[in-house]
């Protein structure tokens, strides 16, 4: 499998679209939210339902989510992040598939944010950091 930047510079360099298109025809698909983070499950050694206790989700949200059923908010996606022990890379990683924006280093919470994950702490204590900080808490 490709990486972006690979693919950036095919693009960059093609001269013809459709040779480019054809010969990465397998690197296009884009998986869902609920694909991505089922791919996850496995990788980190854990099932849904640790999922859920180390999200401090709502157990049928969670599993709704899973199943491509709900779509989370950012800060439920993050809190997904938590749950899976996810890094920041791959956070980030995660909530660009989502959508949604990467945490920002010049943003105070997601700063905080970033901090929380790269220290590995659980979502009960980044939610005390966030709350010390006057900073709205993950829900």
């Amino acid at each position: 499998m490709k990486d972006t930047a690979e693919l950036m510079n095919e693009i960059k360099s093609a001269k013809n679209i459709l040779d480019y298109m054809e010969r990465n025809q397998g690197e296009m698909h884009l998986n869902t939210l609920a694909e991505c983070l089922n791919e996850w499950l496995p990788k980190k050694g854990c099932q849904v339902s640790d999922v859920v206790k180390k999200s401090n989700l709502n157990k049928s949200y969670v599993y709704q989510i899973f199943r491509g059923k709900k779509f989370p908010s950012r800060d439920k996606v993050i809190a997904l992040a938590f749950g899976l022990e996810l890094n920041a890379d791959e956070t980030q990683k995660l909530l660009k598939q989502a959508g949604y924006r990467e945490l920002y280093p010049r943003d105070r919470r997601d700063a905080l944010l970033l901090f929380a994950i790269n220290q590995k702490m659980n979502i009960i204590d980044v939610n005390e950091v966030l709350y010390d900080h006057e900073i709205e808490v993950l829900e």
